[in-house]
């Protein structure tokens, strides 16, 4: 085994085109450090629906130059394979360790593929790329990011040509070409042939985000915005200062591109501590709202004054309030969300008569809803802009938020007013998560394994009227490992996660309301229930 291993190292060695790896591995084969090799060439890491994420360093199960320029020839062989023997390949690239690197690599075996390739002029927010893909008529878009992952990772997410990110089967086709590929010597990869795009496409993209707002709307709202450390500073100024917002207040310490992400422990706004700062910055400059993108700004997070001090709104809040807004604005076509988000998106379109569908968790099903109008996630996503960016979108989500914010703030209210109007016509949708990090993947399969062999029969003293395993699909959506309990007046949605380490529980109860006095009542009734809920269900799942 020891022997085994070490040769496997030293042929990847052999191989690998970066200096800073090269020494890293070399270190490790010279100190025959067999545990940290092993954890390194175990396997490969795995391109799924998400693309390819994980830690930086040298080997196949971690992020480099030798894992993104065999996945990139994977990806040529099968668009050549798909007829596009010469289709445009557009790449873009965030601030972090190697993406810029990764980005050139993947431009070179594109063209030493005979394939066209343009990079995008430098580190731009995801939503940019989305948005280039159809405006170039690419064949395919490559962004390198790992969105909002610890400093120490990176990720290489794959759009085909409709401008949203691949689905099943191109996943699995794609991830044979690139186990299909012998060794890097047999990539050819020139050093020039590629273009290097200029603004005219980030120029395009601004010029569409204009039409995410009326016309005649007022643009009255002070923010104070964070861009986390990530990209989307000049774009989302510039998008506001086309809008004729007031300049946003900057969070300083976050403003600028840093790949180490120096002032949060994850550069998630969802994460404890990650608001901090732009929360400061609110009790300075105490603005209408405050804004925050995730660091490729594909997410955007908003915040309010409840009382005293500030608030993030949730995911669900946030999408709920974008809804009725677009609603307000008559916005016609369909409303979707991913099946873990909150089912108020549902009683607002059925209201307004507008069709709604669920999909499963992630952009990429939302992106592909036909005749899509709004869609969003509770993980901070919203696309509100489906013509023009098949994706979630942190910029243009930020600027509808902001126009409703200035709408409101044109009739003396807030935005939690609207939300308690929302909870007054809909009743009270409260939801919550219960999140898992491991460190050891087999606590989420047994966790997972415990519900199936033994699920619960009631959470928090509500009987759970039907509970579905989602890996057998349903009528209107295909097989995911998920579990779905419905209960009389809640819902609850486990499933590991895609991206991270993570175990992921989704609860949500509705909590009938009469009138606007009733709501404090409500309220505590809701955060009680979720409470008992998050309980019950995590002494179920043996977690």
């Amino acid at each position: 085994m020891h022997d085994d291993l070490i040769a496997r190292a030293q042929t990847w060695l052999a191989e690998d085109p970066d200096p800073e790896t090269r020494d890293e591995l070399a270190k490790l084969i010279d100190a025959a450090d067999t545990e940290e090799l092993a954890a390194r060439f175990s396997g490969t890491l795995q391109f799924g629906t998400a693309g390819l994420r994980g830690e930086l360093g040298a080997g196949p199960m971690r992020m480099n130059r030798t894992v993104v320029i065999r996945a990139a020839a994977g990806l040529a062989a099968y668009l050549r394979k798909q007829g596009h023997t010469d289709g445009l390949v557009v790449i873009g690239y965030d601030a972090r360790h190697k993406s810029e690197d990764f980005a050139r690599d993947t431009a070179a075996v594109m063209t030493g593929a005979g394939l066209r390739a343009a990079v995008l002029p430098r580190p731009l927010p995801t939503p940019v790329l989305a948005f280039a893909i159809r405006h170039l008529g690419a064949v395919a878009g490559v962004e390198v990011t790992a969105s909002h992952n610890p400093p120490r990772d990176n990720g290489y997410k794959v759009y085909l040509g409709d401008g949203s990110q691949i689905v099943p089967p191109a996943d699995i086709d794609i991830a044979e070409e690139i186990a299909a590929v012998p060794s890097l010597t047999v990539v050819p990869r020139p050093t020039e042939g590629w273009e290097t795009l200029d603004d005219s496409v980030l120029d395009a993209y601004l010029a569409r985000t204009d039409a995410v707002l009326a016309p005649d709307s007022p643009r009255t709202a002070r923010t104070v915005y964070t861009a986390m450390h990530g990209v989307g500073k000049d774009v989302l100024l510039a998008a506001f200062a086309r809008a004729g917002f007031p300049a946003p207040a900057l969070v300083a310490e976050q403003a600028d591109p840093d790949p180490d992400f120096p002032t949060v422990a994850f550069p998630n706004p969802e994460e404890p501590g990650a608001m901090d700062l732009a929360f400061a910055k609110a009790r300075e400059t105490d603005p209408d709202l405050v804004i925050a993108n995730d660091p490729d700004a594909d997410r955007c997070a908003a915040a309010v004054k409840d009382g005293e001090d500030w608030r993030m709104l949730r995911g669900d809040e946030v999408g709920s309030l974008l809804a009725a807004h677009l609603v307000n604005r008559g916005a016609q076509g369909t409303f979707a969300e991913s099946i873990v988000s909150s089912s108020l998106l549902g009683r607002i379109a059925e209201k307004a008569n507008l069709p709604y569908e669920e999909t499963l968790t992630g952009f990429k099903w939302i992106a592909r809803v036909d005749g899509l109008r709004y869609g969003y996630e509770e993980a901070l996503g919203y696309c509100v802009d489906p013509e023009g960016v098949r994706d979630k979108d942190g910029i243009t989500a930020a600027l509808l938020i902001t126009e409703l914010a200035s709408v409101l703030k044109a009739e003396g209210r807030t935005l939690l007013d609207l939300l308690d109007d929302l909870a007054v016509e809909h009743g009270l949708h409260a939801t919550d998560q219960l999140s898992v990090r491991v460190q050891d993947l087999s606590v989420i399969a047994n966790a997972m394994r415990r519900l199936r062999e033994q699920p619960p029969t009631e959470l928090a003293g509500l009987a759970i009227t039907r509970a579905e395993d989602l890996t057998q699909g349903t009528e209107t959506l295909p097989p995911t490992d998920g579990l779905r309990y419905t209960l009389e007046g809640a819902r609850v949605i486990v499933r590991p996660s895609g991206t991270e380490p993570k175990l992921k529980c989704y609860l949500e109860v509705v909590v009938p309301v009469a009138t606007h006095a009733d709501l404090p009542a409500a309220r505590v009734k809701a955060t009680d229930l979720l409470e008992t809920i998050k309980r019950d269900l995590s002494a179920a799942a043996g977690i």
